[in-house]
């Protein structure tokens, strides 16, 4: 995107930190399995990268998370969420590619392959987003009327969802509550 888009950009390995921050870890970390801890230790690492080149340079960092990320809790708090501006943050994942198609309409300006490829976190080799949610096309309709319209479970429900998408949802929701507000 950054060479269709002819701006300038730098790739920054963030290997050393995360050795480092997993040698003073180790002795917290003795005897328990790797899981979701070492993986958003990844994503912090770069926020901290990304927020640092931002107060040096004077720009702003933009959060990358999404109102469906946000709202099941499946962006990294101090992670991919932090920045001083979410300009995505009130679109549904759904949404966010439909407005990327949109603009595509006109000309291409964001490569087909970013738009094309399965929605993923990246923090480890072959990681999907759907290994944790409901593909987006369930779950945003579930967020959407939980959420906007203030929907109950039952009334969801009754709209025609399966019962145990909109439990799921309604919990994932109720337990990242504090990331959304």
């Amino acid at each position: 995107m950054v060479k269709k888009l002819d701006v300038p950009y730098h790739i920054v390995s963030i290997e050393e930190s995360r050795l480092a921050l997993e040698s003073s870890l180790k002795p917290f970390f003795a005897n328990l399995p790797p899981d979701i801890t070492e993986e958003n230790i990844q994503a912090r690492i770069r926020a901290i990268l990304l927020m640092a080149v931002s107060n040096k340079t004077g720009c702003i960092l933009l959060n990358t998370s999404n109102k469906s990320e946000a709202a099941t809790g499946y962006g990294t708090l101090y992670g991919d969420m932090a920045g001083g501006l979410s300009v995505i943050g009130d679109l549904y994942k759904t949404e966010v590619y439909r407005l990327a198609r949109e603009i595509n309409s006109h000309a291409e300006i964001i490569p087909p392959a970013i738009i094309s490829k399965p929605p993923s976190a990246e923090l480890k080799p072959d990681q999907f987003d759907t290994d944790s949610l409901p593909p987006y096309g369930q779950l945003d309709p579930v967020l959407y009327r939980h959420i906007d319209l203030e929907w109950p479970a039952d009334r969801i429900i009754a709209d025609g969802f399966d019962s145990e998408l909109v439990d799921k949802v309604i919990r994932l929701v109720r337990t990242s509550e504090f990331k959304r507000k």
